[in-house]
């Protein structure tokens, strides 16, 4: 007899029956206005090899600073071009690439700014539930100051931060190790 997950078992990898269709690299849609970026990576397991099977989803606000959700009350502009979230699936290599704008500062309940950054969530197969993490942009003066990023531990901060890709502007590098020395910040929202 053979033993196998079943759907309720865990979260992949199912994902081509229900999601393919799903499928969006360019977060911001073409005509939103800000800073156009491009980030690529690589999804690594303990050992450094390829996750093939994994999904990205990417969560973020426009140039304002304001999510494309009606639940965000903030009194900045909307962007009807911007569309903020995006699913990515890994290749065969464990890389994945989508295009988007820089973000703009989101503010917390009590009004301090947050520094500009993605939310990504993470869906594989292994997992009972999907793992959150953040992105954010090397250099920015509000990662000092930011809330969530300060409580990570300074020598593991380099794991949210996208690296600057060095042949072209505009493009970043940022990989994903699921364990191991260089293992990504996760966060339990």
């Amino acid at each position: 007899m053979k033993l196998r997950a079943t759907t309720w078992q865990t979260v992949g990898p199912f994902f081509s029956i229900g999601m393919k269709h799903r499928y969006l690299a360019d977060i911001a849609g073409t005509d939103s206005a800000g800073e156009r970026i491009a980030v690529a990576g690589r999804v690594l397991d303990g050992d450094e090899a390829p996750i093939s099977d994994a999904v990205l989803e990417i969560w973020q606000a426009n140039t304002y600073g304001k999510y494309a959700h009606s639940e965000d009350a903030q009194d900045k502009p909307l962007d009807p071009a911007f569309l903020g979230h995006g699913r990515i699936p890994t290749q065969r290599d464990g890389a994945f690439a989508f295009t988007t704008i820089k973000p703009g500062s989101v503010d917390l309940p009590d009004g301090r700014p947050q520094a500009p950054h993605l939310v990504v969530g993470l869906m594989m197969r292994g997992l009972l539930r999907r793992l959150t993490t953040r992105i954010y942009f090397p250099g920015d003066p509000l990662n000092e100051s930011d809330e969530i990023l300060q409580r990570v531990e300074p020598a593991r901060r380099k794991t949210l931060l996208l690296a600057p890709h060095v042949a072209r502007t505009g493009r970043f590098l940022w990989d994903v190790h699921m364990q191991g020395e260089s293992e990504t910040v996760f966060f339990d929202f």
